[in-house]
């Protein structure tokens, strides 16, 4: 009897101890850590809680070991060299990559078996928001609205004995203009009553007596009425400070600013073209088909990240890209987007002409005359700091004379390439050609002021 005692003490002692390690395969890490290791490594193609370019992996240990008796050792291999282990045979590996339209997932042999324990504990137990904070803040919520209602009882009396007061002082002056009249008719003589006969009683005795003043008067007028319709035909179509509302919404400081994208990844055509085009939703998509909701720091005044998430949520629905299958639909919809900056039909701008054989040069003579709000990418000249705005606003007034200004002012880069080979044989009789600017030479000095350059 004590012999079987003693070994049921063993065997639940032994038990125990299978069941606490089997416990310790989603409890052997750090999911702080993992939390971190996920966002850097695994998030731009995994989410816990739904499928973006691979699975969600929120409980993928417990979901792999029920459904596919496969255990951590499994997954140790699959996330430092899934090629390998697809190369080797494996079944559920290939199955895996076949059914995510043979999507290749990066290697991770960088990762110690430690650091992916972290983040598998962190898939499966992932740090949870601590909510007594909340709750105390519910608590201190019930009281305030107490004292805001006594606060607002006190400021509605208050404004009732203002209100009072005021029409008891108004009451007062009444009576009092009253009384002045009154003793004025009083104190009237016959010799001011006569004097009050006299007086001018109407505007046309009034311009009768003083016609030469009113036509100097008028013709004044008619001189400042003329200033005024001529100021005004000068400034049609000059729309600095245009700040249109797009139906998608997309920060310019978000996307330039804070991650730092180069203007020339989404306006390519700038460089190389005339116009520098609007992108396509298929260049929003190079990064938002990964990217399915905002994470970022950084909020716009009465923004939250829910509305950011709609926003890319409008893009998906242009593109007709399916978020849960990671397909396209084939159903799209056209993006009206509003235009801001727009040369008449008359003038001829070129972007690249500016942006690549003006490009130093343009930079170099904005920031002189600029001394602070210097400059590092040519579009600034023109377009402002867009990298600081939210909503993109026309910063300048894109006029003739402005035009006009910055081409005498603007000096050529002769050390530039394009320009080097174009003005080979022209540098020496430009330099004699303009002695007065001590060699340096200026757009205006070749062909920037005639007016077949922007008018044909």
């Amino acid at each position: 009897m004590i012999s079987w005692k003693k070994h049921y003490k063993k065997g639940l002692l032994a038990f125990a101890l299978l069941l606490s390690t089997g416990a310790s395969v989603y409890a052997q890490g750090d999911a702080k850590k993992g939390e971190e290791l996920f966002k850097a490594n695994c998030a731009a193609c995994h989410a816990l809680d739904k499928q973006m370019v691979g699975p969600a992996l929120g409980g993928v240990v417990e979901r792999l070991k029920t459904e596919q008796n496969l255990d951590i050792d499994w997954l140790h291999q699959w996330i430092k060299d899934n090629e390998a282990l697809r190369s080797s045979g494996d079944a559920y590996a290939n199955e895996v990559f076949e059914k995510f339209n043979k999507a290749p997932m990066n290697t991770f042999p960088n990762l110690s078996d430690q650091d992916i324990d972290d983040i598998l504990e962190y898939t499966t137990n992932p740090p949870v928001a601590e909510t007594a904070a909340a709750a105390a803040t519910g608590a201190d919520a019930g009281q305030t609205t107490v004292a805001d209602l006594e606060k607002a009882r006190a400021e509605r009396i208050n404004s009732t004995i203002i209100l009072i007061s005021l029409l008891v002082i108004g009451g007062l002056l009444i009576w009092l203009l009253l009384k002045l009249r009154q003793l004025v008719k009083l104190q009237q003589t016959e010799e001011l009553s006569g004097l009050n006969e006299t007086r001018v009683a109407s505007f046309s005795e009034l311009y009768q007596k003083y016609n030469y003043i009113g036509k100097i008067a008028l013709g004044i007028l008619g001189l400042l009425a003329f200033y005024g319709v001529w100021n005004w035909l000068m400034w049609i179509g000059v729309y600095k400070g245009y700040q249109p509302e797009q139906p998608i919404h997309f920060s310019h400081k978000i996307h330039a600013g804070d991650n730092k994208i180069d203007c020339q990844m989404c306006h390519s055509s700038a460089k190389y073209g005339k116009v520098s085009e609007i992108p396509s939703m298929n260049v929003c998509m190079n990064c938002h088909r990964n990217i399915s909701e905002y994470n970022g720091s950084y909020f716009e005044p009465g923004r939250d990240k829910a509305f950011y998430d709609a926003e890319i949520q409008k893009i998906y629905k242009a593109t007709g890209w399916d978020p849960a299958s990671q397909q396209y639909t084939g159903k799209t919809e056209p993006v009206e987007w509003v235009r801001i900056h727009n040369m008449p039909d008359f003038v001829y701008f070129n972007h690249a002409q500016h942006v690549v054989a003006g490009e130093q040069a343009i930079i170099s003579s904005h920031n002189k005359k600029n001394p602070n709000n210097k400059i590092d990418v040519v579009c600034k000249a023109c377009h402002g700091a867009v990298d600081t705005m939210n909503v993109v606003t026309m910063a300048n007034d894109f006029t003739m004379g402005w035009c006009i200004e910055c081409h005498r002012t603007t000096e050529v880069d002769m050390n530039n390439t394009y320009n080097k080979e174009y003005f080979q044989n022209l540098h020496e009789k430009l330099k004699q050609q303009y002695p007065s600017k001590e060699g340096k030479i200026t757009v205006d000095a070749i062909g920037g002021l005639e007016c077949g350059k922007c008018h044909y």
